[in-house]
């Protein structure tokens, strides 16, 4: 059976070619009538003609306000019957040209109807068709034709007219079976075919993996859902795009030795980030090769793991050996120190030996300072948690950062930015003010001539993240890498163990702690630590010796946007 959308196009498609029809044998019969004179009123034969276009106009309108379209298939069939019967009688009968039309009324109705119907068609018209030529030949009616066969010819045109109407209607019915029954079998396939192409489709964008092909001109031709999230762009602004200016390096060769490797883009939000990339060429049977297929695995994840694990690494042989190096100095320091100062009580000291023991005594209480920081780095350290509101705790330190920053006539200014009034985290108080005053320390460092710092509180998902954003100099790539190692300030007389503390602390807070900064534009340090109720309740104190132990570090973002 056909579909409803298919019997409404074919009766759309009846209706417009009835019209066509009608048009060329009006136009016909008009021009022969310019010419020659004939036999039958021509005022007759246009209203006739007039008359189907009523019709024909009828059913077009029909078409788009009913919907028993098997109704008005019948209908159509059975009208067109009577109006070529009419025609043919008008125009001589026997004499007619027009009894052509019978066998293309039988073909429309065994597309149209079932197949019984061509055969119904075929004897109405043959009905029709004899009823005009009986009525015209006995003088039942007024006839036009110019010729009057006697009756056994007129019998005989009318039987050979029965059976050629018959054979097209069995020829037709049988082409309009295996129509439709091809239809059917092209239906099944196209089905099949859209439900492979969405099964592809579905793999391609489910996989895990990015994945974008281009053509041999290197223009992208699709991107599936995981290289849309991993670009963090949408396949309707990459389509038709160069893949190549996407990456900060050049993109593996199809089918060389460098057919796979690392490459670096920036996402949206000024992020570097690293995926591995494997290059191969789209080929299609029959074709050849027709574009380029790439797989991207994300790798920004790993890398960072990476170097966490190195940073541990050294924390922990740093933590070695900060105890039997700090015994075995701190001795031998304290007695040059003492030693020192009593030499320089001496009345006999020149100028310039004083100056001397200055420097050693100097160096002594800086060197006795990296011990201690040495000492307090490495120690088991504990803490105390327990849910505190932040804001208090960085206004703290910003007051006394203030006061200083006053005194000393830097030109730094202090910005604040809280969305909250309070902003609670499960965490040690003490703590925190150190991580505070590290962060704000350094950012008053690198502004020597003066500058902004601004802190922003914000929330982030699940944590609140805190930002302290300097107007500095900024940092290059390679020292954001490091900048929470131990031993790798930027400041002269700093000691380097500051933010490797932070780090520490941080960690033992299983917060994430990071650094963005580009040379020229300042630097941000950006602190998450997990939200908390807004009760105040004390946790007992936890040891958190094991912050240094690698394998129990929680996931961090160390270094982010070093290629930003």
């Amino acid at each position: 059976m056909q579909s409803a959308f298919e019997d409404r196009a074919w009766l759309a498609w009846l209706v417009k070619v009835r019209i066509l029809i009608l048009t060329l044998l009006l136009g016909i019969e008009l021009a022969i009538a310019q010419f020659t004179p004939v036999a039958f009123p021509m005022r007759l034969f246009v209203g006739s003609i007039l008359l189907a276009y009523a019709v024909s106009f009828f059913y077009l309108a029909l078409l788009h306000f009913g919907n028993k379209l098997k109704l008005q298939s019948v209908m159509q069939v059975i009208s067109d019957l009577l109006v070529v019967s009419l025609l043919v009688y008008i125009t001589g009968g026997v004499d007619s040209s027009l009894n052509f039309l019978y066998p293309l009324l039988i073909v429309v109705a065994s597309i149209l109807l079932p197949r019984a119907w061509a055969y119904l068609t075929s004897t109405l018209a043959f009905s029709l068709y004899g009823a005009v030529l009986e009525l015209c030949y006995f003088q039942l009616v007024p006839s036009y034709s110019t010729t009057h066969p006697g009756i056994r010819a007129l019998q005989a045109i009318i039987f050979v007219n029965l059976f050629g109407y018959l054979a097209i209607a069995y020829l037709a019915g049988l082409l309009s079976s295996k129509l439709q029954q091809t239809g059917k079998r092209l239906e099944y396939t196209r089905g099949a075919l859209q439900n492979l192409q969405a099964l592809h489709e579905n793999i391609i964008h489910s996989t895990s993996n990015g994945l974008i092909t281009t053509g041999l001109d290197g223009r992208i031709t699709l991107v599936n859902a995981s290289a849309e999230k991993l670009l963090e762009r949408r396949e309707k602004e990459l389509l038709g795009e160069p893949i190549a200016p996407l990456f900060q390096d050049p993109l593996p060769q199809v089918a060389s030795e460098h057919s796979y490797g690392e490459v670096r883009f920036v996402a949206s939000n000024s992020v570097g980030k690293t995926v591995r990339m494997l290059a191969s060429e789209l080929i299609v049977p029959g074709r050849g090769a027709v574009g380029q297929v790439y797989t991207l695995d994300y790798l920004t994840q790993i890398r960072r793991l990476e170097r966490e694990v190195r940073i541990q690494d050294r924390l922990a042989a740093v933590g070695r050996l900060s105890a039997a190096i700090a015994h075995e100095v701190r001795n031998p320091l304290t007695s040059i120190a003492g030693s020192a100062s009593l030499l320089s009580e001496m009345p006999d000291l020149n100028e310039e030996h004083r100056r001397l023991l200055q420097i050693v005594t100097r160096e002594s209480e800086r060197l006795n300072g990296i011990i201690t920081d040495f000492l307090a780095y490495s120690r088991n350290k504990q803490y105390r948690f327990a849910n505190v509101d932040v804001i208090p705790l960085l206004e703290d330190t910003l007051t006394l950062l203030g006061h200083r920053l006053e005194a000393q006539n830097t030109g730094i200014k202090i910005e604040r930015r809280y969305p909250a009034e309070k902003v609670y985290v499960m965490a040690d108080g003490d703590r925190m003010k150190q991580v505070f005053w590290n962060f704000c320390e350094n950012a008053v460092r690198a502004m020597r001539k003066g500058g902004i710092l601004t802190i922003s509180i914000e929330e982030f998902g699940s944590d609140w993240q805190l930002s302290f954003a300097d107007t500095g100099p900024g940092m290059s790539a390679q020292m954001v890498e490091k900048v929470f190692e131990p031993f790798q300030s930027q400041f002269e007389g700093g000691t380097g163990l500051g933010l490797a503390i932070v780090y520490q602390i941080v960690q033992a807070h299983e917060g994430k702690v990071f650094v963005r900064s580009k040379p020229g534009q300042g630097c941000t340090f950006v602190l998450r630590l997990r939200k908390a109720g807004e009760e105040g309740i004390a946790a007992p104190v936890v040891d958190a010796s094991h912050a240094q132990t690698p394998d129990s570090a929680p996931e961090r973002l160390i270094g982010e946007g070093a290629h930003a």
